[in-house]
């Protein structure tokens, strides 16, 4: 059986790259049949933030990804946090000491330094050049109280070849890596160790992650065959980029999962383009949630160059979710941006009303949330331009008020026709163009000159609302206390 993991350190946020890198893993092992695993890596100390791991498996639950085993759905093959696994780690070290095939180091940090100053001012790597690995067995020095770590005896020449399902073969030269460091002088394993041991011992089979650690696998497949132990088949996926091609941080915008959720990125949205991120269907389709993902992914289909991330396309992808979800998601995932801008929505229209009504031309749910917010709250501020525009001629309080007394008397049913035709009346008696009712009438309602139809917006505003607030402007206007946006 296919067994997939991811394994994040609990360090921080889950980042778009991390993100990517789970649902590939995910999508892999579901296409097979497979289990999908999650582990904790956290044997780092110093680096554990509070309330990260959570964190990590909420984003990851958000976007879909659910696994079979992890910290909190225990599988026979636990335990899932790494610091759990010590005892495991300091077996297997203790087993390649006691066949030589790794040996303790007692140079000290100050001799590490001095040995890598000296390479590099013979322009050579600063590599660990085996000082302890000639040491007798009965060298006084194991017996004494010095603190030692433990370096695996990397073969002096020869090659290791990394069979990557994504980029091919990849050769290294043994006589280029040094004897790294698999155990800690504190006696916990080093990641390159601890990996080696808890993919053994999970039985994953394929370890498919972000190329950054390509570096790190011939270590890796070092101590498996110092270990015995059959390899897992790699997959190493190429890294997201910025537009500008450098590494993706924050200085790019957002970069966490929780940070584009703020944004107002719908988690459907977001998991949909970080498949798109350097991978195709071999259909062409764009669009597909993670379960209709499943069936299409094969890792033939990655691309082998950098993704480079798109804000845009993005937001372009998140703006067609929003038009095509139902109406009763999208108010659910509006409502705390709605909330956020302290508008009581509880009376008058329904949240419903409003995401049918102003989501096409939205982008984010914070969009949405704004184009929304004037059915709960008249402006108290307008638009300078539009004020210029369509409040400047001194007959718009007249007119504003007309159409306030004509929609007065409309129908109880009012239903879009009746508005309309009320408008077509109203600009007729008046001799102009519908289209000067409608702008200021826009304005006057909203505090913009964009937005929704007129006649939609004035339907779910409702009679009362649309009538009191066309009333209030034109009074304004009336006595010059219309109040402007200021730049």
């Amino acid at each position: 059986m296919v067994r997939t993991r991811y394994a994040p350190s609990p360090s921080g946020t889950l980042h778009i790259g991390g993100a990517r890198t789970a649902l590939f893993s995910y999508l892999f092992a579901k296409h097979h049949g497979g289990k999908f695993v999650l582990r904790v890596e956290d044997t780092d100390r110093a680096r554990l933030v509070e309330g990260s791991e959570s964190a990590l498996m909420r984003s990851l639950q958000l976007l879909g990804i659910q696994w079979d085993e992890g910290p909190d759905r225990e599988g026979s093959l636990g335990p899932y946090r790494q610091s759990e696994r010590l005892a495991l780690h300091q077996h297997y070290a203790a087993q390649l000491l006691e066949k030589g095939l790794a040996y303790r180091c007692y140079c000290t940090p100050d001799e590490l330094k001095a040995l890598r100053e000296a390479r590099m001012a013979q322009k050579l790597p600063p590599r660990y050049m085996g000082t302890c690995r000639q040491r007798s067995a009965d060298d006084p020095i194991h017996t004494s109280r010095q603190p030692y770590v433990v370096r695996l005896k990397v073969p002096l020449d020869g090659v290791t070849v990394v069979d990557d399902l994504i980029r091919g073969p990849v050769t290294f030269e043994n006589g280029l890596l040094d004897d790294f460091v698999i155990m800690k002088a504190d006696h916990t394993p080093t990641y390159n160790f601890a990996v080696v041991i808890d993919d053994w011992g999970m039985q994953i089979t394929h370890v498919t992650r972000a190329e950054e650690h390509l570096s790190n696998t011939p270590k890796q497949i070092l101590v498996y065959q110092a270990l015995g132990l059959e390899l897992p088949q790699f997959a190493h996926i190429p890294m997201v980029l910025a537009p500008d091609r450098s590494k993706l941080s924050k200085r790019h915008g957002a970069t966490a999962v929780e940070e584009y959720l703020e944004q107002g990125i719908l988690p459907e949205a977001l998991v949909n383009y970080l498949l798109l991120l350097g991978w195709s269907a071999p259909d062409g389709r764009e669009f597909m949630t993670v379960l209709e993902a499943i069936p299409l992914f094969t890792l033939d289909r990655v691309q082998h160059t950098a993704a480079v991330y798109d804000q845009k396309k993005l937001e372009w992808m998140n703006a067609q979710y929003l038009k095509d979800l139902p109406v009763e998601h999208v108010a659910t995932a509006v409502r705390p941006f709605v909330e956020k801008l302290g508008i009581n929505w509880g009376q008058g229209s329904t949240l419903e009303e409003g995401v049918a009504l102003a989501r096409e031309r939205s982008h984010t749910l914070v969009d949405l949330a704004h184009a929304m917010r004037f059915l709960w709250q008249k402006p108290d501020a307008f638009d300078p331009k539009g004020v210029q525009k369509h409040f400047g001629a001194p007959e718009v309080s007249s007119r504003l008020q007309a159409l306030a007394d004509a929609l007065k008397q409309a129908e109880s049913t009012w239903t879009h026709d009746e508005i309309a035709e009320t408008f077509d009346r109203v600009a007729e008696t008046l001799e102009i163009k519908r289209a000067a009712l409608i702008h200021p009438c826009r304005l006057a309602l909203t505090g913009t000159t964009v937005g929704p139809g007129l006649f939609e917006l004035v339907q779910v505003l409702g009679q009362q609302e649309t009538v009191a607030r066309l009333r209030q402007v034109a009074t304004d206007l009336q006595q010059e206390s219309l109040k402007v946006i200021q730049p």
